[in-house]
């Protein structure tokens, strides 16, 4: 006797942008029933031709299925198009780019319309959607209980993270990480603008620059540790006000090769800032309590 092949969730899904295109097609190669709906209806029968069901409304994708998966614009986009449908019942998964109080006002307002919530934040681009081994991941917030109800279909399109029930998790992560993103980006662009006029390859850089952020990478975890633990002169290799003497040499530099030090002056100042404070002995950790504004003190790296 063969058995019968396991029944994949029907899926609803509201914006077939770039990225809710990609989705689109990943839960379909896996064999799930998918509606879709979009504004631009063209974008939808590229799909249809797929295999997805396009349906004429948001209203009427909604009815269709009880997991509906958002990928708008935005959180306005969210309450413009699921406006006078029925979610009554209905699991709300929201991949759209949104704020930590965005989210949890999101959260309430599905939770009034009868619907579970998880918000979502997608740490890919689209050509990383469904393809596992480009090691693209969705972090997930909100009830946990369905989120461990949907995660094999959401696992579909890229990896899951799950952390926290609090909505907002999901999109704070997601921020984190992303500016993380671009204060690299900041680096990387005054790393290579310092060269631009003189007789150097960039090309002959970029393996320099790539190999030294990854080595500098795992900084990360002695911050957290020293933020856990309140003690930021814990395993200190070189010292906050070692490191301050050695600024005039980065902004002079960029002085004569005629670059604005303007990526670099923000965090020096921060840096300057925290040893007035009498912390030479600390790592760079203590910058982070000068940007958190009003924050108690709660470890002895703490000053007021």
């Amino acid at each position: 006797m063969t058995q019968n092949p396991v029944e994949k969730t029907p899926v609803t899904l509201l914006g077939l942008g770039a990225m809710g295109t990609a989705l689109a097609r990943a839960w379909l190669a896996a064999g799930h029933p998918l509606t879709v709906w979009n504004r631009s209806p063209a974008r939808a029968a590229v799909l249809a031709a797929e295999g997805a069901r396009v349906a004429d409304s948001a209203a009427e994708a909604v009815t269709a299925n009880s997991l509906i998966v958002t990928c708008l614009l935005d959180d306005a986009s969210v309450g413009e198009v699921l406006d006078g449908t029925d979610l009554a019942d209905r699991d709300l998964v929201n991949l759209t780019t949104s704020t930590p109080a965005q989210a949890r006002v999101r959260a309430e307002w599905a939770r009034e319309r009868g619907a579970r919530y998880l918000d979502g934040g997608i740490m890919a681009v689209p050509p990383m959607i469904g393809v596992p081994e480009a090691g693209g991941y969705v972090f997930y917030s909100g009830s946990r209980q369905l989120f461990e109800r949907h995660r094999a279909t959401l696992g579909v399109p890229a990896g899951t993270t799950y952390v926290g029930e609090d909505p907002g998790f999901a999109a704070l992560h997601d921020v984190a990480l992303l500016s993380a993103m671009y204060g690299m980006f900041a680096g990387v662009a005054h790393a290579f603008a310092l060269i631009r006029k003189e007789d150097v390859d960039p090309a002959s850089l970029a393996p320099l620059l790539a190999d030294w952020l990854v080595a500098m990478a795992p900084a990360v975890h002695q911050t957290a540790d020293q933020l856990r633990s309140g003690d930021y002169t814990k395993g200190v290799v070189s010292n906050l006000a070692m490191q301050v003497a050695g600024t005039p040499a980065f902004l002079d530099t960029a002085e004569q090769q005629g670059v604005s030090p303007e990526l670099l002056t923000p965090y020096f100042e921060l840096m300057r800032r925290r040893l007035a404070e009498g912390s030479g002995e600390e790592d760079l950790t203590g910058v982070i309590d000068l940007l958190v504004r009003g924050k108690a003190s709660t470890g002895q790296g703490d000053r007021p």
